[in-house]
């Protein structure tokens, strides 16, 4: 009698959940095991089709799916797997290929150490065996999310890469590092940001003076995006993208913090990613050490919620985010009159053009406020410039009397609560003293104890507050001393753009114009400068005349 030939398809599949189980399911035993197979019952074996790092809950895989084009058409008729969980975890699917497709289609199908073949006969269990296959891919899925949870409540990370500036901690593979090599290049990012850059600038900023990508570091240490970088021009290792910049700019890692949870697989199933909504992410604050600090990684987060936007003309609004109604606080609504011979732009409330009758025009041409608001950092940066010292002692000034006068009473007030919380411990230890040698009562112990205890608690609070209140104080200074060296970068100011008004200035508030007593139109224009508000009042008024 003539011997059937088949056609032999090996198929080994590994998922990363399935190495913990070491060598018994490795991709190189399954490969003895099916060659061994296939020589003993005198398979020919066309080929291997191998999946490694992909999950059984899905058929849609590289090597799977190259597997069935070649079923398709004609070049295989054999199927042999080390067992039924490595053709796929999916019972639904399982029972669908084992007990319609290949039959219809003549293709024998073998899980070698399941001992099932359906040329002799699939067992009554199959289906049992791929619904306890899919049940433990679920289970497996649930512990491995389990793990990743308590790993992340410790302040542990998961990745295969550490983000630029970082490095594996060589003692802990879930702990990130400083990386001395690269760190300076997010100092660069952050810097730019933090000085009114946008993500399109410093990206073309870190093209132009040739830093290295992310991605070509890796490869220069690792070997890994080899096949990003093969007969590709030596720009290409260069080639920052505005998604990439954005990217780190958002990203709480440089700042010590580890965010997870911010995208999920559909299911244990379905392993495409999605993007989880911000409620959902799970924050653990310092978990490594941070190379930017809080104050700038936030004025930046500032900076990229208020950044101006193109308009439809291909021009670009300076003024986009900053400026605000002094009255109910919305934004101001940009727009160009061009019904007349010359046109010009203008800001109004927005609330106010919604019809709601809640607030009133606070109308101002744009060139007015333009003039203006350059003619004040003009101001300011010649000040500084001329003597900056005197600048620092200007915008002091104005409440350091007060404020040193209050500083004397809250130190003061300070030292007779920590003589009297040290008084108290005394009290307390003499206390014991006096119970332990039954000079007072168990009762009186117990009622003078408590009521030292809770002096005491009282006490600790309110030296908590003075001391909150001292370093309120301190920040002014620190903050103004913020202004002066972020002004002495201009030495002149010709013109404004987004970037110097997103470097210095907060917010402006458009009071409503009014009337003074010749008849003029008379408007108040509040600018509010970084770290330390609206100081304009300390060098002239803030009015003006149009």
């Amino acid at each position: 009698m003539k011997q059937h030939v088949y056609n032999t398809a090996l198929y080994l599949r590994l998922s990363r959940d399935d190495e913990e189980y070491g060598d018994s399911v490795s991709i190189e035993t399954q490969r003895t095991i099916l060659q061994q197979y296939a020589k003993e019952n005198r398979l020919h074996v066309v080929d291997e089709y191998v999946d490694d790092g992909w999950s059984g809950t899905n058929f849609d895989r590289p090597d799977f799916k190259r597997m069935m084009n070649d079923v398709d058409s004609g070049k295989i008729n054999c199927i042999v797997t080390k067992d039924l969980s490595r053709f796929g975890r999916e019972h639904i699917q399982m029972d669908y290929y084992l007990e319609f497709d290949f039959p219809e289609r003549g293709i024998r199908y073998i899980a070698v150490t399941d001992n099932e073949d359906t040329d002799k006969g699939l067992s009554d269990f199959v289906p049992f065996k791929n619904l306890f296959n899919e049940w433990f891919a679920k289970d497996t899925s649930r512990k491995v999310k389990a793990a990743f949870k308590a790993k992340f409540a410790k302040g542990q990370r998961i990745f295969a890469y550490a983000p630029i500036g970082y490095r594996k901690d060589p003692d802990n593979k879930n702990h990130l590092l400083i990386d001395e090599e690269t760190r300076w290049i997010i100092d660069k990012i952050y810097d730019l940001a933090y000085h009114g850059a946008g993500a399109a600038k410093i990206c073309k900023i870190l093209t132009q003076e040739q830093i290295p990508t992310a991605s070509w570091l890796n490869f220069q240490r690792y070997g890994t995006f080899a096949h990003i970088f093969e007969d590709q021009p030596e720009s290409k290792r260069y080639a920052w993208t505005i998604a990439q910049v954005k990217s780190i700019l958002k990203d709480e890692t440089y700042i010590g913090n580890s965010v997870h949870y911010r995208e999920t697989n559909i299911s244990y199933k379905n392993k495409r990613r999605i993007r989880k909504d911000p409620s959902e992410w799970v924050k653990i604050e310092n978990t490594h050490e941070a190379i930017i600090s809080r104050d700038v990684f936030d004025r930046v987060q500032e900076q990229i919620t208020t950044r101006r936007r193109s308009m439809k003309d291909q021009t670009t609004q300076i003024f986009s985010g900053l400026v605000k109604c002094a009255d109910c606080g919305w934004s101001m609504r940009f727009a160009t009159n061009k019904t007349v011979s010359r046109p010009f732009s203008y800001f109004t409330c927005s609330r106010y053009g919604q019809g709601t009758g809640l607030c009133s025009n606070h109308y101002v041409r744009y060139d007015v406020l333009y003039s203006y608001v350059l003619s004040r950092l003009r101001f300011w940066i010649a000040a500084v410039h001329q003597d900056e010292q005197a600048v620092i002692n200007r915008l002091l000034q104005s409440s350091n009397r007060e404020q040193e006068a209050r500083d004397k009473r809250v130190i003061a007030e300070k030292k007779r609560a920590e003589k009297r919380l040290s008084d108290l411990d005394n009290l307390l230890a003499k206390l014991y003293e006096d119970r332990v040698s039954e000079i007072i009562t168990a009762r009186n112990f117990s009622m003078l104890s408590q009521k030292y205890q809770e002096e005491q608690e009282q006490l600790e609070a309110k030296i908590t507050a003075l001391n909150s209140q001292l370093e309120t104080a301190r920040e002014q200074v620190v903050n103004t001393e913020k202004w002066v060296d972020l002004v002495r970068q201009y030495t002149d100011l010709n013109e404004l753009t987004a970037d110097v008004l997103n470097g210095m200035i907060e917010k402006i508030l458009i009071h409503e114009a009014v009337k003074d007593g010749e008849g003029n139109r008379v408007q108040e224009i509040e600018i509010f400068y970084r770290f330390v508000g609206n100081i304009d009042q300390l060098s002239k008024p803030v009015s003006l005349t149009a």
